[in-house]
């Protein structure tokens, strides 16, 4: 009986790894676009910390930007602050066959939202 019991479990667990591992740690290049418009280049860096969650930390410019965020499905979650006592922001990417992120953030209270493509080097 125990048998059929682990089974289903490995087979979940192994469904919930997946799009984990299909992420990969490591450097991305950044395009974007803020929410007034401007454009702006960078670096994203990924870090793995959990079974589906990872570190984020942004290199745009002069600004270092840190956050979190959780893989669900063909999703990335994340969560940041921009600094500055600005409000916090979250963002939203589809997690591309070939390992690109393409989304869209925002600053919670804002009227628009950024765009974002992280590209793995």
């Amino acid at each position: 009986m125990k048998r059929a019991f682990l089974a289903p479990a490995f087979a979940l667990l192994l469904m919930l790894a997946g799009p984990a591992a299909a992420q990969r740690s490591g450097l991305y290049d950044v395009t974007g676009t803020n929410p007034d418009g401007t454009a702006y280049i960078g670096t994203l860096e990924l870090e793995q910390i959990g079974l589906l969650s990872f570190r984020l930390r942004w290199n745009i410019g002069p600004d270092v930007i840190e956050g979190v965020g959780m893989v669900s499905g063909l999703s990335l979650a994340s969560a940041f602050s921009l600094g500055g006592g600005s409000s916090p922001s979250m963002g939203i990417y589809e997690l591309r066959p070939d390992g690109q992120l393409v989304g869209q953030w925002t600053t919670i209270g804002a009227f628009a939202a950024g765009q974002e493509t992280a590209t793995p080097r």
